[in-house]
């Protein structure tokens, strides 16, 4: 039986507070570039965290898995952050130009591709009626305690480029057909480390 995880802090404040510190690099980065939006909702604090469960494409390595809205930083972008945003309106009809910022959380290399991904926070007070695009199946907003529960935190086995490999996940079921898993992971659990005391 594992224990139950300590308590974090998902108060707006703590969560500026905790990401305040951490700023966009520009060092130059190998393979393509990305960035993401962590959106999280709640009256008073962060309760949910949006994400996306991205089309089934064929050719795309992230084809149907959970991710966060984003894609590739442009030329037209002044930075990840607007790549962000402007990704995000893209992808699911979201403008977040007008909406709370809390800070940057930083930037993860994958694991089997040459890719880096800059994830950028905001907070909604209440969700909008949203309007994915054709790379979006579905948008889920998930419980953040469900993200952190310990029996749905675990390693899972999976094939890709002909080999097996092992990774860690959230399972999701009750909640999407398919785990949390990949940087969208790594992320989530990059976040809950800023956020502890």
């Amino acid at each position: 039986m594992c224990p139950a995880p300590e308590p974090l802090k998902f108060s707006l404040t703590h969560i500026r507070r905790r990401l305040e510190p951490l700023k966009p690099t520009s060092a130059p980065v190998a393979g393509r570039r990305a960035a993401v939006a962590m959106i999280f909702s709640g009256a008073n604090q962060a309760e949910e965290l949006l994400f996306i469960r991205r089309a089934e494409r064929e050719n795309d390595p992230w084809s149907g898995d959970i991710a966060f809205p984003g894609g590739g930083i442009e030329a037209q972008d002044i930075d990840c952050r607007a790549a962000a945003e402007r990704e995000t309106r893209e992808e699911i009809g979201l403008s977040l130009t007008q909406k709370e910022y809390l800070g940057y959380l930083g930037t993860v290399g994958g694991s089997a591709l040459p890719v880096s991904v800059s994830a950028h926070v905001y907070h909604l007070h209440q969700l909008p009626r949203l309007a994915p695009n054709f790379e979006v199946f579905e948008t889920l907003s998930l419980p953040l305690q469900v993200l952190r529960d310990p029996q749905r935190n675990r390693i899972q086995s999976f094939t890709y480029g002909g080999t097996g490999h092992q990774h860690p996940i959230v399972d999701l079921h009750g909640y999407a057909p398919r785990c949390l898993w990949g940087l969208s992971y790594r992320l989530v659990q990059i976040f809950f480390a800023v956020l502890k005391p």
